[in-house]
Parts: C-alpha cells; structure tokens; sequence
C-alpha cells in the first residue's frame, strides 16, 4: 500500500509539475509550460478566484504499474450525484454572490471547481492542478501572488490532510464542508485549515452518551482505513473509559475496497455476541462493503452510524430496510439553501459527468439523490463556506486606511489580496445564515451541533431519515444530548447493567464487560448505574433499604415509647404499693405482727423500696451527664440501703430467738441504736464505692456506634467497669450474706418466723440478679437499659412481696390471727 502510494504521489506530481523552457538562448523571461493538464469540472472568471474540490466520482480504477512505461492517471469511476449537488451548490453560492449589491459589491468570485474522486492521491492531483492559473495549458507567470485565494474542499478527512498539507506553503486557506477528524484541528500541523462541520472529538462525546443512554454496553466498531476512522476510533475508546462500555471487536475497512477481507469483518460480526456496531466510515467504502453483507442474509444488527454515512441518500431504498432499518446516528446540522433545488434543474443532461442518458428522462426520477433538497446538510455547509469567504472578502475591502490589521495597521489591496490575508479575516469572520450563526475558533472549528437521526421505513417502503433529537455541543455537559424518545429494544451486553445499590464483580477470566452484579454490604451504597465500588456511609449515616442512599441512622434509647411507658406504668404502681403497704403498717403499727417484726426497720425496708421503684424512671429518657451519674449512684445506694435493713432484721431475728437460751446476751449489741449503726456502715460503704467511682470515672452519656451499625445507640458508660462490678458485687455480698443467716435461722419456733420470708426474697433476690449479668451484656442497644430496669422492678417486687405479703395478708384479712398467741405459736 505504501509503494503504491510513492507512486502515485510521483506520478500526480510529475503530471502537474511546471518545465522551465527558454523560449531562446536570448529570451530573458523564462516560460512556464504544464506537462500535463486535468482539466476542472466547472470554471467561472471574477476579480478573485476560490477552488472547490469535490468526490464527483467514488470509486477508482489504478493503472497497470510495470515500471516500463509511465503509467496513466487514475481512473475514476461510480458517479456520486450527492457529491455532484454540492458542487452545484458552490456554483450557485457564487453566482447568488455575485448579484447581491450589499456583499463584494464591484467584485465578482471565480471558481475552478475539481473532481478528487473520493481519494487522497486524486484529491492531491486536484490541489496541484487547482493552484495553477485558469490557462491549464501555459501560464506565464512562474511567481508572484496565487491565483488561488481559498479553497472549499474536501469532503473525506484523509483528503483534506493530504490537500492542507500541499495548500500550506502557499499559505492558502482552505474550508472543508465533510472533513471531520479532530486530527484537523492541530494548528501546528494545519494551520490554514478550517471547516463548517464540527470536530469529531465532539461527535464521538455524542457517540458514547447515546450507547450510555440506550444501555448499549457490548458493541463492535468498523471504520475505514484512513485517518477519519483512526482518530474517531481513538476518540470513542477514550470517551468510553469508565462509562461501562466495552468493545468487543475492532475492525478496518481497506481504502481500496478487498472483498476477502471484508468477508472476513462480516464473519467476526455474524459470530460476535455484540449486537450494536459503531462505524466510522465514508459512504463510498459503507457501498460495496454493505452489498457484500447483505449476499450474507445476516440481520438483527443495530448500526450506529458517523455522520460520514447516516444521511446516505444511496442506502434509502427498500431493499436496505431489512439490514439497516433502526439505523442510528449522528448527522451533520441541516439548514437552507434558497433556490437550491431550481438552481439544480437547470443542469444540462448531457453533461460529460452524468451518466448517458437521452435527455428525456425525469431528473427527479433518475436521480433522486441529486434532487434531494428536502433538508440540506452536506450542501448546506458548502453553502455557508462560500459565504464564509464572500464575508471575509468584504471584510478586506472595507478596511480602513491606517487602521488595518497587518504591518503598520496596514490594508490588504484589493487589485493583489494575497491568500494569507484573507486568512487572517477568515479567522475573525461572524455573520449570520438561514438563523444561524458562523464564525470559528483558534483552532479553525466551529459549533458542534448534530441532528441525531434515525433510520424508519417510510410509506411507500424506502427508508426515511427521521430527526429523533440533538446534540448541542454549547450546552453544559450532561445536558447535550436531547432525545425524542423512539424505543430501541437491541439491547447488546455481556452482563446485564447492575442497578444502583449494587456493584459489578469482574468475573475471572472473562473481559471487563462480563460481570456479577453484588449487593453493596450494609452501610455502603451506590446511586449509579454500573457501579465499580461501593461507597461507605459516613459515621452517623446508614444506608438505606435499596442501599441507593445515605440515610441519617436511627437514635435509639430507652424513650417513652411502648416498652418505656409499660417500665414507667410497673415502677409506678410497684411505689404505689409500696407506699401502700407502708400505709397499712403505719395504721396498724400497734397490732402485734407490726411489733413482733421490728416496725422501724420494716419501715426502712419499705421506703428504700420505694426509693428502688422510684429510681428505676431514671433509667427511662435521654441520657445526659446527671442522669447518666445519678442512675447508678442512687440505684446501687438504694439497694444497699435496702438489703442492710434486711440484714439488720435478720440479724435481730437470729438474736430475738438465740437470747430466750439461759445466759445469752446478745439482744443488747442488736438494740435499735445498734441496728440503725450496722444499716448506717452497710450503706456508707456503697456511699464510698459511689463517691470514689464518681470522682475517678463517673458514669457519661454515649454514643454507641459499633454494637448495631445501623443505629446510634445513646447509653451511658459506666466510666469505670471495675467501680460498676464493685457496686454490684457489694449489694450481692450483702444480698449472700444476708440469705445465709435467714437460712440458718429458718427452723426457729414460731408461727410467724421472718427467716423463712427472708430466706426466700432474698433467693429471689439473687437469682435475678444472677440471671440478670448474661442478659445486660448480650442485650442490644435499648434492650440494655430495659434488662437492668427489669431487673431492679423484679427485684423490688421480690422484695415487697415475700416479706410484706404474709404480713399484709394476716393483717387485713385474717385479722384473729394478729395476736400475739397466734404469732408466737402458742394458738393454733
């Protein structure tokens, strides 16, 4: 390919190349002499002249090459009427210029117009032959300014780089209509290039957000074999990094059309599982490469078309319907031509260019794709590139003496406009046509903008290119593509897309696109599409359900929910009773059982359990700094106070009984001033416990985030767990302390013998408390709180009732029992 290419560069130069002939030995002016001609298609004189090179034809024959002779042009084939109502709609720009008094009024625009033929080396033998003067057979004049001052052209990208490059010497500046690589856009290497159509870098952008859209995410590519396909490839990859779209194959069209290889393209795409495929490619190559795929009867491909081919009036039949029909694509913005479409009938049939014909024949008929001027895209950018230079043109001659953009605010003359100063006012060139607005940036682009079609079968069974919607590269991003939602059910992946709360997991050994969809753990989530990771939740977040969102977690504490109101409604009633039962005593405290059972302490008993109902309401509600230190301070001293008025009436029912044996005196150490000491020094050394625990690590407010991640839990820490086991270690010592002396003096004479009472409450006692140390630390969050209220109410209970239920019972029931016989057990 690349000594054809040497070749066929040697060969279009030399064809071109001017001879130095002297006219004689004393001629003192050289003559310039063309060694050979190619003749342009259309020429028009004016006072300045412009080029326009178009692919009239889109196939090419190459010569013989034996090296033994010099071998003839190209030779072009397949005519393109498309191509040939663009270069008719340069003509009537020119011509409609030409009469308007307001633009270049007293000059008139020239054009030589050339057939590329859809190739970079005939496209170069135009450029060459284009920057000669109108006289293709002698010219006599070898230097001096261009006869050229700018060219409209190409249409196919790798034409216009190989016509730029030969342009830039010349400092020519030149405007293509179809040329879309962002290759172009490189100032260093084309610095006189600009274009009306937008700069593919955009069109890929468009490309990728529409398979993202349509949840395309496994999906073939085809381009041709030319640098429009190469940078539009590179571009798609690098707008498809990070979106969840993958390739599955990547495949290139030869330039000079090989059926054995496209055979071979077809067969990756007949056995891929990708059913969407993106091609970047010209119509002439898309022609014979889509008639070879069509011989395969292969359907149930979404094409995704470049803007080279999507509005291909040769595709429009009906027999393309079946293997293109949902086609897709991005195409170049449509505008209006005035008078386009008379302008076109008014062609000679017998045109050298169009193909034979009797000059009978309908023109709208034969040639349906010359005559489409319904929505002009192509012709309409060949429109506004005329008018571009027309602008420019009058720009330059209006220029004001000493006020010029050049050297020393110098003008252009306008009987010797050079090429590089039209370029100048090229680059700053603004007008408005058909509502919109032109101009360029630095880099010779203008405003990306695309009309987003769709391939649907018309009435009448061919096919119609219907605009779906846009994408307006000015917007901001995100907001550029517009659809009118038509429903598209190919759908071509690997793996199904994983919804947001979930992330994709690359299977192994399979391509990225190929993956498990894995719920994201609690705590994390995901808001997109695809996601990779999962994002955690900050601290006081959770995630939700779906785990799609951060959701503030649930502060938890024993509140006056349900189970606070029935905890507060027990401690309550169990006060309510006791103070209750310490009514009844106070009535009854002269009857003999109130005596017998020591009356002060049994009041004692019953207002420290009223203390021990009471405090358990600290422990319901908010946590804060007093609650937290006052909870466990007054619950443990409480207890303690209670179980020493215990400890002190078992201790005097042990010396009651043990005193009645001959020489027994211990009724006098256990009198009421001693029993208040023991009660006093018991609860004074839970008082110590308390104070050395509130002022070395007091009790405080939490919030606990490691038992349940999902909620916070406000507790109080016990600040110092050895002060928090010391506490309960002290009440259970006097708690065992206390059972084993009413056990030992259970047997005692009597009818009514407190031990047996105490034996038990404080069994009951006990085994709550037992039980309660595996409950409080495996309970969560609230449930903590609520385990040592239950504990504190069952105790208290156990309490009240195994010691003042008897009593309460004898008393207000079985008044004739309350003597003092009966109690002593001297009656039955």
């Amino acid at each position: 390919m690349s000594l054809l290419f040497l070749w066929s560069l040697s060969a279009s130069v030399s064809s071109l190349s001017l001879t130095l002939t002297p006219s004689s030995t004393l001629a003192p002016d050289p003559e310039c002499v063309l060694q050979s001609d190619f003749e342009p298609v259309f020429v028009a004189d004016g006072d300045f002249v412009i080029g326009g090179i178009f692919p009239l034809h889109y196939n090419q024959e190459m010569p013989d090459v034996n090296y033994t002779y010099r071998p003839t042009a190209v030779r072009c084939n397949g005519f393109d009427p498309r191509a040939f109502r663009w270069a008719q709609t340069m003509r009537l720009a020119v011509e409609e210029i030409n009469q308007n008094e307001q633009l270049l009024p007293n000059h008139t625009l020239g054009y030589k117009i050339f057939d590329s033929c859809a190739y970079p080396l005939t496209g170069q033998r135009a450029a060459l032959a284009v920057l000669n003067g109108l006289d293709q057979a002698h010219s006599h004049m070898c230097s001096g300014a261009s006869p050229l001052l700018a060219v409209i052209g190409e249409s196919g990208s790798a034409q216009s780089i190989v016509v730029s490059r030969i342009l830039q010497p010349f400092k020519i500046p030149m405007i293509s209509y179809f040329s879309s690589c962002a290759c172009l856009s490189d100032r260093r290497e084309y610095p006189t290039f600009f274009r009306v159509i937008p700069n593919d870098d955009y069109q890929v952008k468009a490309m990728a957000q529409l398979l993202v859209r349509y949840d395309w995410r496994w999906v073939g590519v085809v381009r041709g074999d030319h640098e429009y396909g190469h940078f539009a490839l590179q571009g798609l990859l690098r707008e498809l990094k990070g979106t969840g779209v993958c390739v599955a194959y990547q495949e290139m069209i030869p330039l000079l059309y090989n059926q054995q290889r496209a055979m071979e393209i077809i067969e990756v795409m007949r056995s891929s599982t990708a059913r969407v495929v993106v091609v970047f490619s010209a119509e002439g190559e898309m022609t014979p490469f889509l008639k070879d795929y069509m011989a395969q009867n292969i359907t149930g491909i979404q094409w995704v078309a470049s803007e080279a081919w999507v509005t291909a009036s040769l595709f429009t039949t009906s027999e393309y319907f079946p293997y293109l029909g949902g086609t897709i694509g991005f195409g170049i913005r449509t505008g209006q031509v005035p008078g386009l479409r008379d302008y076109l009938q008014t062609v000679n049939p017998g045109s050298p260019l169009l193909p034979p014909c009797s000059g009978q024949e309908t023109l709208l008929k034969q040639h349906s794709a010359y005559m489409n001027t319904s929505s002009p895209r192509v012709a309409y950018n060949v429109y506004k590139a005329v008018y571009a230079i027309a602008h420019s043109l009058n720009n330059l001659l209006h220029c004001q003496p000493r006020a010029g953009p050049f050297n020393n605010h110098t003008c252009a003359h306008s009987n010797n406009v050079q090429p590089w100063q039209l370029q100048h006012y090229i680059q700053e060139v603004a007008f408005s046509i058909s509502g919109e607005e032109v101009n360029f940036d630095l880099k010779g682009d203008s405003i990306p903008y695309y009309d987003i079609i769709n391939w649907q079968r018309g009435s009448g069974g061919n096919m119609e290119f219907i605009n779906v919607g846009l994408f307006d590269g000015a917007k901001d991003s995100g907001k550029e593509l517009v659809i009118q939602e038509e429903k598209i059910v190919v759908v071509s992946v690997c793996s199904a897309s994983c919804a947001p709360g979930s992330r994709k997991a690359v299977r192994r050994g399979e391509p990225l696109c190929c993956f498990d969809c894995v719920p994201c753990d609690s705590g994390k989530i995901s808001n997109q599409t695809d996601s990779i990771d999962c994002t955690e939740c900050p601290e006081d977040y959770w995630s939700n359900a779906d785990g799609t969102l951060c959701i503030p977690k649930v502060v938890e504490f024993l509140s006056h929910d349900a189970m606070g109101i029935a905890l507060t409604v027990i401690a309550v009633v169990g006060a309510c009773l006791t103070v209750s039962v310490l009514a009844v005593f106070l009535h009854h405290r002269t009857t003999p059982i109130v005596r017998v059972n020591n009356s002060e302490l049994s009041f004692f008993i019953l207002f420290s359990l009223t203390l021990c109902f009471l405090c358990a309401l600290m422990f319901i509600g908010e946590p804060t700094s007093w609650s937290c230190m006052l909870r466990h301070t007054t619950f443990s001293i409480t207890f303690s106070l209670c179980i020493s008025c215990i400890l002190g009436k078992t201790l005097v029912v042990l010396a009651v009984f043990t005193s009645t044996r001959p020489g027994n005196n211990i009724m006098k150490w256990l009198g009421p001033k001693q029993q208040r000491v023991i009660i006093f020094c018991c609860t004074l050394v839970q008082v110590l416990i308390c104070a050395a625990w509130l002022i070395a690590a007091p009790p405080y407010p939490s919030r606990n985030t490691q038992d349940q991640r999902s909620k916070i839990i406000l507790e109080c820490s016990v600040g110092s767990q050895l002060a928090f086991w010391c506490v309960l270690g002290y009440i259970g010592l006097l708690a065992c302390l206390c059972f084993i002396l009413a056990f030992l003096a259970r047997k005692l004479p009597g009818n009514f013998n407190e031990a047996k009472f105490i034996t038990f409450s404080m069994l009951i006692f006990c085994a709550v408390w037992i039980s309660f140390i595996p409950a409080y630390v495996s309970s969560p969050g609230k449930y903590t709180v609520a385990v040592e209220i239950f504990a504190i109410l069952a105790s208290s209970f156990g309490l009240l009732f195994c010691l003042f239920a008897p009593k309460c019972y004898i008393i207000l029931l079985r008044p004739e029992r309350n003597i003092k016989q009966h109690i002593m057990g001297n009656k039955k």
